[in-house]
């Protein structure tokens, strides 16, 4: 299914809803891409983003990137999913500052069924 939504209303010049999703050929698009303060799409840009792969404050897709993110694979401050890495990692391999997960890997605290502590080996 093919959907496309703007919000008419922005902040700073930027939509503050915006929904894409599936092959959009007037734009030359594969995939769609959401770019908005609330994006949610195949690709999703934005203050809180949801999506295939998501980037924003706070994200959550299979791939996200964020200062929260959650997902499969997962890169934020405060991240959780499969694969995470951050400052506060939490998943089946986690790997950050703090961890916790099947297999941990952490620099101040690493929790889980295998933690390693980075500042024991160091």
């Amino acid at each position: 299914m093919i959907a496309r939504y703007t919000s008419q209303s922005s902040l700073f010049g930027v939509p503050l809803i915006a929904i894409a999703s599936g092959p959009y050929a007037a734009y030359g698009e594969c995939f769609g891409h959401a770019r908005g303060i609330i994006a949610v799409g195949d690709v999703a840009t934005g203050v809180l983003a949801c999506g295939v792969v998501a980037r924003g404050i706070v994200s959550v897709g299979v791939v996200s990137l964020g200062v929260i993110s959650s997902g499969g694979l997962t890169i934020g401050a405060v991240a959780c999913g499969g694969l995470a890495l951050g400052g506060l990692a939490v998943g089946g391999l986690a790997v950050g500052v703090m961890a916790v997960g099947g297999l941990a890997v952490g620099i101040i605290k690493a929790v889980g069924g295998v933690s390693i502590l980075l500042k024991n080996l160091l």
